[in-house]
């Protein structure tokens, strides 16, 4: 990417673009903090939230959306399998693969983990942000979904 040189319009942008990022850095960590999924590892939940955007899968294709080893994954699905957050069935077109789903009570935990960080988040809108700032912040989510969505 060129910098801006003679365009000052260019160059706000440029520095806005860079604060942006660094602000919703934080603000997702932030988040996760918030997370309250008990004593999983950022891998773990990963697999979750892979599982629950995309549906059920293979520990294939799980190690290969997650950019590690089958072996590996197959680890990580183990413990989850243990702690009853995942179950495994047989794949209804390869009778040799196992299909790793989601539980009833690993999709209540996620709802209730999704509450905990929406509410901190309307909290600290609140106890933060003036009504008219508020109003601004909702104006820019529509901003923001159309920047992610490009």
């Amino acid at each position: 990417m060129g910098k801006p040189a003679n365009d000052p319009q260019a160059a706000r942008t440029l520095a806005a673009a860079g604060e942006l990022r660094v602000v919703l850095g934080k603000l997702k960590r932030r988040l996760r903090e918030e997370l309250h999924m008990g004593n999983l590892t950022w891998p773990q939940v990963s697999v979750l939230g892979h599982l629950e955007r995309g549906g059920p899968a293979t520990v294939t294709a799980l190690a290969q959306a997650e950019g590690v080893r089958p072996q590996s994954m197959g680890a990580t699905v183990a413990t989850l399998e243990k702690a009853g957050l995942v179950s495994g069935s047989a794949d209804p077109n390869d009778g040799r693969q196992t299909v790793i789903s989601l539980t009833a009570a690993c999709r209540d935990l996620i709802k209730a983990s999704r509450a905990a960080r929406e509410d901190w988040l309307f909290r600290s809108m609140r106890a933060n942000l003036t009504l008219a700032e508020q109003k601004q912040l909702a104006s820019a989510v529509e901003l923001l979904k159309r920047i992610a969505d490009s």
